[in-house]
């Protein structure tokens, strides 16, 4: 008796309360399906399920026994995933956060055509990094700055009903004379908590004379992204972003700034062959054009 295969059966047939379509869920005909819970009930002694014309119910007995077979059942198929990413040499590789699903699958799918079998682990930008360095990951798509990097997406300033066509000042967000004016702020999202984006955009800031509040650290892109659109908040992001978040968006007006990607491995052959094979579905999954 195939034990796993008898627990698969049983499991199906159970959570379907038929044998048909327990049967059909797990790819085998019925009668195959019965043969195999009969085996099952031999090998344990005690029915586990009852059979009508009609219906199938669990018995006592099964009630009990059914989480262990999903259990099993689980491992045998977290034995047979794991078999299968070793002989592929499948391994994590960590990435923005930000990273649109169906960029990340198509990622995903793209490497395997390359031979690189991979699953996404999406992190912030320092935490990528730790990553790697304690070899959680094998590999990451790391925040770096922009000169000289593999991948470069150029920041602007997204907000609404912005001026057509003009560059967007921080000195244009100086509060003005009257107390009661709120200060309008400037949000930085998470993937942008990096040292030559975040502290550049707060060395400017206290340059051209915004208070220390103006220059706001986001917990998250949908909560810095509100906002924007309930106000007169700005939001730090890429052209392409702002457009999926339906804002105007503007360069800053006193300097440049931008993200920097490139590949990291334990393995530097690894993070070569990420880079030359996937050099356009990484582009996707940062931004970059």
């Amino acid at each position: 008796m195939d034990l796993i295969a008898s627990c698969a059966a049983f499991v199906a047939v159970s959570r379907h309360e038929s044998f048909t379509q327990g049967a059909a869920a797990v790819g085998i005909p019925q009668p195959v399906a019965s043969r195999r819970i009969a085996g099952l009930e031999q090998h344990l002694g005690a029915a586990v399920l009852e059979r009508s014309s009609r219906t199938v119910a669990l018995t006592p007995f099964g009630r009990d026994m059914l989480a262990v077979a999903q259990r099993l059942v689980d491992l045998a198929e977290a034995f047979d995933d794991h078999a299968d990413r070793a002989r592929h040499r499948a391994f994590d590789l960590a990435v923005p956060a930000s990273g649109p699903p169906l960029a990340l699958a198509r990622l995903i799918a793209e490497g395997r055509r390359h031979g690189l079998y991979f699953d996404v682990v999406p992190a912030g930008p320092g935490e990528r990094a730790d990553l790697v360095r304690t070899r959680e990951v094998h590999a990451a798509i790391t925040a770096v700055p922009p000169d000289g990097s593999e991948w470069v997406v150029p920041l602007g300033l997204a907000g609404v009903a912005l001026d057509e066509g003009r560059r967007l000042h921080l000195e244009q967000l100086r509060p003005g004379r009257e107390p009661e004016e709120e200060p309008r702020r400037v949000w930085v999202q998470p993937e942008d908590d990096v040292p030559h984006v975040l502290d550049r955009v707060i060395r400017l800031g206290h340059a051209v004379g915004l208070q220390a509040g103006q220059i706001v650290k986001a917990r998250s892109v949908p909560g810095a992204v509100a906002r924007a659109l309930g106000g007169a908040d700005l939001v730090l992001c890429s052209r392409a972003e702002a457009e999926v978040f339906g804002l105007d968006w503007r360069p800053v007006g006193e300097e440049a700034f931008a993200r920097g990607y490139d590949v990291v491995s334990a393995s530097p052959g690894d993070g070569r062959r990420l880079r030359t094979a996937l050099p356009a579905a990484i582009a996707a999954c940062v931004g970059a054009a």
